[in-house]
């Protein structure tokens, strides 16, 4: 993908610097307690200063990304700006306007609207508080683990993420939610997967309109073709036990996530993207 020097979005918050669940120091109120606690004892004043120290935590390596993973930073926030030009100009189209999300940056560990996650949740959005949580450290476990290299193995997930909140703007998560609430385990589920494979599909119809802008390069589709396969929830199954269960999909197989996406990406709109009325996935 072509990203460098073109714009990147201002709608981040980068939280990369507070990662790892550093903990604070003691506060004034903290400060106070042990002073006072010490003086009662018949402590002095460099007893105080003894016993703030002792209790002070320890002192934290500043964090410094590497250029590697700024360059990341750097890609993942073109690929969101991406998304804006692309979704306001779509929603302007419906007569609709198109609200921001947010993109959340975090390292390890992160609190969201949604509750605390860690690294190992993946990328996520969540609709509480209409940002994008991802750990740049997801594009080597797309590349390592799940065997999608490539710029736009990432840049498609970001894609799938926004995917949601545009779901989440149009009330289609909501309708989701209600209906899930009514339903079994396994019809939830279903349910589920056809909300993702739509994420899928919204994904498809941004990288077409960023590919009619000319910033895609030859074989980026493929590598987007390939990260949504990898991720497929049969392939996931089959690496971790052995076997699949497909009353436990939530997400979709291999060969309908990567369907779904390339039918986005084919018809560049809305007019295949109603996953849910879908006779067949």
């Amino acid at each position: 993908m072509k990203w460098r020097g073109r714009r990147q979005s201002s709608n981040v918050d980068d939280r990369r610097a507070s990662g790892g669940g550093v903990g604070k120091g003691l506060g004034l109120a903290g400060i106070l307690v042990v002073a006072a606690i010490t003086l009662m004892s018949g402590g002095d004043f460099m007893d105080v200063i003894m016993n703030v120290a002792s209790n002070a935590p320890a002192q934290v390596q500043e964090y410094k990304p590497t250029q590697e993973e700024e360059d990341l930073a750097e890609f993942v926030k073109v690929v969101f700006a991406d998304t804006e030009d692309v979704w306001t100009d779509l929603f302007e189209q419906y007569g609709k306007t198109y609200e921001y999300p947010r993109l959340v940056i975090f390292r390890d560990s992160v609190q969201s609207g949604c509750g605390f996650a860690s690294a190992q949740t993946g990328p996520f959005y969540c609709p509480a508080d209409k940002s994008v949580y991802i750990d740049l450290s997801f594009y080597n476990e797309l590349k390592n683990r799940f065997g999608a290299s490539g710029d736009f193995a990432m840049a498609y997930v970001v894609a799938h993420e926004v995917g949601h909140h545009v779901q989440n703007l149009l009330g289609i998560l909501d309708q989701v939610k209600a209906q899930q609430a009514k339903l079994d385990k396994v019809r939830a589920n279903e349910l589920n997967v056809r909300l993702e494979l739509q994420a899928d599909y919204l994904a498809g119809v941004w990288a077409n309109r960023v590919d009619g802008m000319g910033y895609l390069d030859h074989g980026d589709i493929d590598e987007a073709m390939n990260a949504a396969s990898a991720i497929g929830d049969d392939t996931i199954q089959k690496q971790a036990q052995g076997y699949v269960v497909p009353d436990s999909f939530t997400h979709g197989t291999s060969e309908q996530r990567s369907r779904w996406l390339y039918k986005g990406y084919k018809t560049g709109d809305l007019s295949e993207w109603d996953s849910f009325s879908a006779n067949s996935l």
